[in-house]
């Protein structure tokens, strides 16, 4: 349901352009995982920029529930697509509640819906309990689970038989350990209920316990993409993060598990 073909993508600085993805080809599949991983600089961000359009590339395609997602207006993608970026900058003086509901702008569903979603949507990221706070009064890490629930609110349900995805730069950076295993969670809660999730993410093992798909990258390429056991081989994690890895097995889910 989301494709990149061929991707090619650079920046021009000097006189010389700067390859920042490198013949990239993915495949997100209907109601899948999948978590792109790589060191500082791998182009993870800029993956994701050109999966949601942010970024047109220099050559390649970018198909989206069967089209070019060049094609498709801005209208009819919010409907179907929702995109979290590393940093979400909004000043104003909205409440939590008004910030979430922001994220039902594309649909004609009313208020009472709306609002029903944007509660489940605050409830499921533990911010319900911030629904009359003022947005900008708040911490990062509660900032970071306001706009995940803005996002999720989206494409909380399908109202036509196309597919959805949500596209998430680092939504776990600022949070702590017990909502980031919140954030995994609820990653899978949404792909068994047919959205589909792309996401980059720093934290291995947080990867390998959400993720059905993972994406390794170095230096604008993909090196591996697989299935958690299949990426996480501790030579390949040496040679790309250069970092010495020792595999094991997490003894409740069977994923594997890294330490370093």
């Amino acid at each position: 349901m989301l494709s990149l073909r061929q991707i090619q993508l650079s920046y021009q600085t000097g006189k010389q352009p700067v390859p920042i993805l490198r013949d990239v080809n993915l495949e997100v599949a209907a109601g899948q995982v999948v978590v792109v991983l790589g060191p500082n600089g791998a182009g993870k961000s800029s993956l994701l920029k050109v999966a949601s359009g942010e970024v047109v590339p220099q050559s390649g395609e970018v198909h989206f529930n069967g089209q070019l997602l060049s094609s498709c207006s801005p209208a009819e993608k919010a409907l179907h697509m929702a995109v979290l970026p590393q940093q979400s900058l909004l000043n104003f003086p909205f409440t939590v509640e008004e910030v979430v509901m922001l994220g039902r702008t594309p649909h004609n569903t009313g208020l009472v819906i709306d609002q029903d979603i944007v509660t489940q949507a605050l409830r499921s990221t533990d911010s319900d309990y911030l629904r009359e706070q003022t947005y900008t009064s708040l911490s990062g890490g509660e900032k970071q689970r306001v706009q995940l629930a803005r996002v999720l609110a989206q494409v909380w349900q399908s109202e036509d038989q196309r597919q959805r995805v949500v596209i998430l730069d680092e939504p776990t950076s600022a949070l702590d350990y017990a909502h980031q295993q919140m954030v995994a969670s609820l990653l899978r809660e949404h792909s068994s209920n047919g959205c589909s999730v792309i996401t980059a993410m720093h934290d291995l093992n947080l990867a390998a316990q959400c993720a059905d798909q993972l994406v390794l990258m170095c230096c604008g390429q993909v090196r591996a993409v697989g299935s958690p056991d299949e990426v996480l081989q501790e030579d390949l994690l040496q040679e790309v993060f250069q970092v010495a890895f020792h595999r094991v097995t997490h003894p409740q889910t069977g994923r594997p598990w890294l330490l370093c």
